[in-house]
């Protein structure tokens, strides 16, 4: 595929229907493998409480690094539409790989590279989508980035509950070749995407780019990282949690994941919307505060349908936060798509590594523990982010 030129078309909708498709497939495959990778990694591979935080600590370990490389290389070169194909093939051959090993250690080294260099499809994603609209001339890319973020949530929908029926019907085995027969439709979906030129080199004159994250980085990351560790560390405790806690099913588990996801969907549009005319750090803020009562009443439920309607809460989260949060990344860095939405994603994968050892922490005590620390975790975040001073434009 040819290289956009410097002069490209005018932006139409019709132009992101392909990238839409790998939104939603993107967001399929994670919704497939993810939620159950804890149990699968208990109850299958037989880990113990430190190989299993050790193993939910390394592989985000290692798909930040593969992120942050890549997501630099995507700044300077032409290569953003080669990297969604190589994230994809990646993501193909390793959870093809989850299949059929059961031997912790391999499974171990699979999930640090291959599966790790997968991880960057969603910052590579919606950096692509960020310098498609601005070279379209678009003005709602705020919108749009939700928009292709709520495809995410829908694909969340129907992911744990098939992910459930694959794992009672076929087993872990099942559930893994169809995750890698997700990602190679991505591939192939990608394929049909142009190439997008690269920004234009920094003149000689200019002021040299100091390496590493700009400083107005800092709190928003140390914030974001805090508030998506507390969701991420929900969200992994949750199948524990309503299985041996709360004497629930991976059918309620399904259910569960998948009612939050459908509630994402609405509200994810509507804080689009909200988003092309009011701040997007106040709907940050509103988002974590909402975290805080999600985390509180989680500490605090008794049954499975308790849970049930906490994700109400739960869905406002995840859409105000790791909805808007790439928007409001992007805002602070708009002349570099690609490294700003690496930041906020390597903050969600700082999460991850904080979530792991956590986790183990809490089969140690009891699950509900975990969502104590969930807790704190989220007051801390927003108080981080309420610390953050609005850029100056």
């Amino acid at each position: 595929m040819a290289v956009t030129t410097e002069r490209p078309a005018p932006f139409r909708v019709r132009s992101l229907v392909p990238l839409s498709l790998v939104s939603a497939a993107v967001g399929l495959g994670a919704a497939l493998a993810f939620p159950f990778m804890s149990v699968f990694l208990s109850q299958e591979v037989g880990a113990s409480p430190l190989a299993l935080g050790t193993f939910l600590l390394v592989t985000p370990l290692a798909s930040l690094v593969a992120s942050t490389l890549l997501g630099r290389l995507s700044d300077a070169r032409a290569v953003r539409r080669t990297l969604l194909i190589v994230g994809a093939v990646t993501g193909a051959v390793g959870y093809g790989l989850f299949a059929v090993l059961r031997n912790y250690w391999v499974l171990l080294a699979v999930s640090a590279t291959l599966v790790a260099v997968a991880s960057s499809l969603l910052p590579q994603m919606f950096a692509y989508a960020r310098q498609v609209l601005e070279r379209g001339g678009s003005t709602r890319a705020p919108l749009i980035i939700t928009g292709l973020r709520t495809l995410i949530s829908l694909a969340w929908v129907a992911g744990p509950p098939l992910a459930a029926l694959l794992v009672a019907r076929t087993g872990f085995t099942g559930l893994f070749a169809a995750t890698g027969l997700v990602f190679a439709v991505v591939a192939l979906l990608a394929l049909r995407l142009p190439e997008v030129a690269a920004a234009p080199p920094v003149e000689e004159d200019a002021e040299p780019v100091v390496p590493g994250p700009p400083p107005r980085f800092a709190l928003p990351v140390l914030a974001f990282v805090l508030l998506q560790g507390a969701i991420s560390l929900g969200v992994v405790t949750l199948p524990l949690f309503v299985t041996e806690q709360l004497g629930g099913t991976t059918t309620d588990v399904g259910l569960i994941m998948g009612l939050c996801a459908a509630l994402e969907i609405p509200l994810m549009i509507g804080f689009g919307v909200l988003a092309t005319r009011v701040d997007q750090r106040t709907l940050v803020l509103a988002g974590a505060v909402v975290g805080v009562g999600y985390h509180a009443a989680m500490l605090l439920t008794g049954s499975t349908w308790h849970v049930a309607a906490a994700q109400v809460l739960s869905a406002v989260v995840i859409s105000a936060v790791m909805g808007i949060g790439i928007s409001y990344f992007q805002s602070l860095s708009p002349e570099r798509p690609g490294h700003a939405t690496t930041m906020f994603t390597n903050s969600a994968t700082v999460a991850t590594m904080l979530a792991g050892p956590l986790l183990a922490l809490a089969q140690v005590l009891t699950y509900r523990t975990a969502y104590g620390m969930s807790l704190v975790m989220s007051v801390l975040g927003l108080a981080l982010l309420l610390a953050v001073r609005p850029r100056a434009d």
